[in-house]
């Protein structure tokens, strides 16, 4: 059994060395339970994050170990952070949450977990991310990796093999636009058609140096919180100077913002306030774009990502930017988790499933044919036959320029 060990008359190392205020904060009402998509799944109460919390508790005070049973009510948590957003008492239960599955990382591995972090290796190294990204799309081209094996783990229908190579400007920006590694992978299109309607607002736009591969956000969720750390301060190099980072990725974008808590400096700290997410970014700038001679042909149901909706806020922001150009329908969920979960869905395949299947049957209430996600993560785990998945920069930038400007589309 783990035991707590005094160290000092003031200090105690535990075994997850979580902050006892953070802890103490949950008074188990249980108005998060609603919210929590596992908890929703399975109806589990060590599912839920109040249960969490619990046990946190209990390994923390050295009533029960860490151990198999432990690391996996940990894992099975998809970080929506849903719960801190119905929560009434602030409880941060993402900060404790990625605590002790770092903690677990170093001393508890999960089942797997050695090999995906090598999966995770070529996302900081992105000329091996295009290389293997492209044998993917081969190997999809000779059904040697048939659709729905690609689908059931969230991989586009048809990965890219070539991409056109993305022009940013050079000189003094305006703006930073952060690509990322899966994304410019397998949505660079996304990247074009923000890159236009950036530049439609009168931006010059610049495009980080090559050391901006990876943000990091899939190592913090996993609890490899060094290569988390590594990655961030490769990122903060590439985007000297005090432009902002405009992020049309949910999950990156919250990853950048939490930097100044992930390296504890005051230059990161600053960075992070130099981070906006696309949407939020362009509030200000709307008068600038020219004035819409149309609107999109389709109505268009908002689907919020968890990163964007619970952790930057920012969500509000998609529909001020949308609702000149399409008109919109909100899905009847609450903005509830899709189930996605960066890689939540490779991780925990049944869960990531039954939180799908409710998605698609709230965005199937709506009628809507199309759904307008900011976090690739989304868009590719919900793509299904009837349903065309679209940022929102891809819909602003085709009532603006036209279907043939879209054209990079899969």
């Amino acid at each position: 059994m783990n035991q707590c060990v005094s160290i000092s008359s003031t200090r105690t190392v535990t075994p997850l060395s979580l902050d006892d205020d953070l802890l103490a904060a949950c008074v188990s009402c249980g108005l998060c339970l609603p919210h929590c998509p596992t908890y929703r799944a399975t109806e589990e109460e060590s599912a839920s994050p109040r249960g969490r919390i619990t046990l946190m508790r209990a390994v923390e005070n050295g009533e029960i170990p860490i151990d198999d049973t432990f690391a996996s009510y940990m894992e099975r948590c998809v970080q929506c952070r849903g719960c801190e957003t119905a929560c009434p008492s602030g409880v941060q239960f993402g900060a404790l949450i990625e605590k002790t599955r770092t903690v677990l990382a170093e001393t508890h591995p999960p089942k797997g977990s050695r090999v995906f972090r090598m999966i995770l290796w070529p996302l900081g190294h992105h000329r091996l991310l295009l290389a293997g990204s492209a044998v993917l799309g081969l190997a999809q081209r000779v059904r040697i990796l048939p659709k729905g094996a690609a689908a059931r783990v969230g991989l586009p229908n048809r990965v890219p093999i070539r991409q056109r190579p993305l022009m940013a400007d050079s000189g003094a920006v305006d703006a930073w636009l952060f690509t990322g590694c899966v994304m410019d992978a397998w949505q660079r299109d996304v990247h074009e058609a923000t890159l236009r309607v950036m530049r439609a607002s009168g931006a010059k736009v610049g495009r980080p140096g090559p050391s901006a591969d990876c943000c990091g956000a899939l190592h913090a969720h996993s609890g490899f919180h060094d290569d988390a750390k590594r990655l961030a301060e490769r990122v903060m190099r590439a985007c000297p100077g005090s432009a902002p980072i405009v992020v049309n990725s949910a999950g990156c974008g919250a990853a950048l913002k939490h930097y100044g808590e992930l390296l504890g400096t005051r230059e990161a700290q600053e960075f992070s306030e130099r981070v906006f997410d696309v949407h939020e970014w362009l509030v200000d700038r709307l008068t600038n774009l020219p004035a819409a001679t149309s609107r999109f042909p389709k109505i268009v149901a908002v689907q919020d990502p968890c990163h964007l909706r619970h952790v930057q806020k920012a969500h509000m922001a998609v529909r001020t930017v949308l609702r000149p150009f399409a008109d919109l329908i909100e899905i009847p969920d609450d903005g509830r988790c899709c189930g996605a979960g960066g890689s939540y869905q490779v991780q925990q395949p049944e869960l990531a499933g039954k939180i799908r299947s409710d998605k698609l049957e709230a965005i199937a209430a709506t009628g809507a044919t199309v759904v307008a996600s900011a976090n690739p993560g989304c868009s590719l785990w919900l793509s299904t036959d009837g349903l065309e998945l679209r940022h929102p920069m891809q819909i602003i930038d085709e009532v603006l320029h036209g279907q043939s400007a879209a054209g990079g589309r899969r």
